[in-house]
């Protein structure tokens, strides 16, 4: 068969892929979020001219193979500890842009201690923080952030308040520590949510590069298969019932914890933007 021969003379290239994205294809079920956040980081990375100066924590989770993807120095982390690995990357290499990707398990359920004391404590770290309210991975298991009346494999008559308690909103509690300088949550399910966290990330970056403190950016996401949904589905549904629990927008800006009523404006403004 002879290949389709397309003119681009006179086009204008509206998007390329990142430098800081290798070429290597991603292994994410169809209509999973970590490709569209990666594909953001890199290309903020890129943009902010840091690659060369950037160190990269991994978790275990879906995103363990994030150092195959990522263009950018990486280090794995054991379950729950990428929060301290990149604080102990930190302070050893204190000029070093360094980030930390986790999951809802890996980050607030056995890494909670090592993620709320990085927060304390202030490091000058950005923490990547992606909750779909299940463990992908390892089978759709109930998260710490999964919501109430949510059935997983370890709560198929869903998640009840008596059994499990109530969803984790671990940035909200991070939010009030005073080491804390920038605290949002954003999504990746429209182009106009992959432009906020674009900004985001920006943000978290560049109060890094002054100096300002520890930034954590958490995208809430789907898991079309752990939810057992086709893709549209899976958005509709998080739309319907993660957004309600989980606000976008952000919760605390140069070291100052947004207002309820300044939040419900954000989240008006996203919708309508």
């Amino acid at each position: 068969m002879n290949p389709v021969q397309t003119n681009i003379e006179g086009l204008e290239c509206v998007w390329s892929k990142p430098a800081t994205l290798t070429d290597t294809p991603m292994h994410y079920c169809p209509g999973c979020g970590h490709g569209a956040v990666h594909k953001v980081l890199m290309e903020v990375v890129q943009e902010l001219g840091m690659q060369s100066d950037t160190i990269g924590v991994a978790p275990v989770g879906c995103a363990v193979f994030a150092y195959h993807y990522l263009n950018v120095d990486m280090q794995e982390a054991a379950h729950g500890r990428a929060s301290a690995v990149a604080s102990g990357i930190k302070r050893m290499w204190p000029d070093k842009i360094v980030f930390s990707y986790q999951g809802d398990g890996d980050l607030a359920a056995i890494g909670t201690s090592e993620t709320i004391h990085a927060a304390n404590r202030g490091e000058n770290i950005l923490v990547i923080f992606i909750n779909n309210a299940i463990y992908g991975m390892t089978g759709g298991q109930m998260a710490p952030t999964s919501l109430l009346g949510m059935k997983t494999t370890t709560t198929p008559e869903g998640r009840a308040v008596a059994t499990q308690g109530f969803p984790f909103k671990i940035s909200d509690l991070i939010a009030l520590l005073p080491g804390a300088h920038y605290v949002t949550r954003q999504a990746v399910h429209t182009p106009t949510a992959i432009r906020h966290l674009k900004k985001a990330i920006t943000k978290s970056l560049q109060a890094q590069r002054e100096k300002k403190g520890y930034c954590l950016v958490e995208v809430v996401s789907n898991c079309p298969s752990g939810w057992k949904m086709t893709p549209v589905e899976a958005n509709k549904w998080m739309e319907q019932n993660m957004f309600p629990v989980y606000p976008l927008g952000d919760l605390k800006v140069d070291g100052k914890v947004v207002e309820q009523k300044h939040q419900e404006q954000q989240q008006v403004q996203q919708r309508n933007s």
